[in-house]
């Protein structure tokens, strides 16, 4: 049985609980691309609030990790900022504490959406030859995790190389399933079911350039719709 310290840390590992019914903020409040004033609703969170809890983050995986080494498998294309700010901040964190956690960062890109909808198939884009995991403490950073069929199927596919261990950090996970929440060891947000644009999360390619993750409009889903 935990003690109730162990459930308090875990409850925060789960994330920033972001409520069903949370507005975001107002548009004006915030500087953005002005091309995409009328294709997004508001900001649902702050890039500096991003910044910030993804640096707690880093200090759970500085934490966790035993190892000197880990291998940081990076899901394009949505998790590239939020891999690159992740391993910056163990970087950072490491230049300041006794221990430095190595990182070597790799790639796999996965598609997992067509227009606002998220498919249940796992589609590896490229190769799909993990073997250098083999033996390795592994880290997979996904940007958002919703059903959690697909990382479902990806933990699968890396379990079959036989890392040393793995654990999975997503900085979005949706409130729509109870497989995403189980899947994941770090969450930055725990977010209602709604489609999020921004910090390289798209809609057909278009928002990533956004630097804080806001509610796309209905007019923004019909303009960029395929």
């Amino acid at each position: 049985m935990s003690s109730p310290q162990q459930s308090d840390e875990m409850r925060v590992k789960r994330g920033i609980v972001i409520k069903d019914d949370w507005p975001g903020y107002n548009l004006d409040l915030f500087t953005y691309p002005e091309h995409y004033h009328d294709d997004i609703e508001n900001v649902y969170i702050p890039h500096g609030v991003i910044m910030d809890r993804i640096e707690r983050l880093a200090r759970y995986v500085m934490e966790d990790f035993e190892d000197s080494k880990i291998m940081v498998l990076c899901v394009l294309k949505g998790g590239y900022k939020f891999c690159a700010d992740l391993v910056e901040f163990i970087k950072v964190l490491g230049r300041s504490s006794n221990r430095y956690l190595e990182t070597r960062v790799e790639f796999i890109r996965l598609k997992s959406y067509l227009n606002d909808q998220s498919t249940e198939d796992l589609h590896i884009i490229g190769s799909s030859d993990l073997s250098f995991l083999h033996g390795k403490s592994v880290l997979i950073v996904e940007a958002i995790v919703d059903t959690g069929k697909t990382m479902k199927a990806l933990l699968k596919h890396v379990q079959s190389f036989e890392p040393k261990m793995v654990k999975v950090a997503g900085l979005l996970v949706k409130r729509v399933s109870n497989i995403a929440e189980s899947l994941t060891d770090y969450v930055g947000f725990e977010i209602p079911n709604r489609f999020v644009v921004g910090y390289a999360l798209d809609y057909n390619e278009y928002f990533r350039d956004l630097n804080h993750i806001c509610i796309i409009s209905k007019s923004g889903k019909m303009k960029y719709k395929i």
